[in-house]
């Protein structure tokens, strides 16, 4: 091998280490930033606590932020107490599209929640198989009803005559329709607005 062609690979080979060793010194370039998620907005109507009707844990309303929620005041010992049935039915067959049914009981109406939570939440458990989200008994009506119907009232001038009054709130958190005590979840008018309520 000539002397010429001998110092001709050393170099070559020094500046190959030298590359080598300077790549592996170089910082890693920093992944793409994500774009940050947008957080998610909560309608005015629902930025309310109310304690679950099971375990009295509390319950941000906001977690429905987005769904299409029917509001139920509801009662154990009432005509209209096999509406439970129809409303789980609306639950099972429209929850899965963005439907959430909210129970609220109360005493207000012909003393017919006289239970304490516990047997309200098996009540409507063992006999109707209730797995929608049921809140703690409260007031719904009168002068002083919770901050929830309050603001049901106050936006559609109808306050609940009975047990089992129901209202519909969009996606965007706005209350659309209100129906009465004889209007059954399988009701036409009701399954409309509800199945329009989710199109939108």
């Amino acid at each position: 091998m000539s002397k010429t062609f001998a110092q001709f690979c050393l170099l070559s080979s020094l500046t190959l280490l030298v590359g080598a060793s300077a790549f592996a010194q170089a910082p890693a370039a920093a992944p793409p930033a994500s774009p940050a998620a947008a957080p998610a907005s909560c309608p005015a109507i629902l930025k309310q606590t109310f304690k679950r009707l099971q375990d009295e844990s509390p319950q941000d309303l906001c977690q429905y932020s987005g769904k299409v929620i029917l509001v139920v005041n509801t009662a154990s010992y009432c005509g209209f107490t096999n509406q439970y049935e129809g409303l789980e039915a609306m639950y099972a067959k429209y929850g899965s599209k963005g439907l959430v049914i909210l129970g609220f009981p109360s005493n207000d109406f012909g003393q017919q929640e006289p239970g304490s939570s516990k047997e309200i939440a098996d009540f409507c458990y063992n006999t109707y198989g209730v797995k929608f989200p049921m809140f703690a008994k409260s007031v719904v009506s009168g002068k002083e009803p919770n901050p929830l119907f309050a603001n049901l009232i106050k936006i559609t001038g109808k306050a609940p005559a009975w047990n089992f009054h129901k209202y519909l709130i969009d996606r965007n958190g706005k209350v659309v329709d209100n129906f009465g005590s004889k209007v059954t979840p399988s009701d036409k008018q009701l399954v409309g607005a509800v199945e329009k309520a989710l199109a939108m």
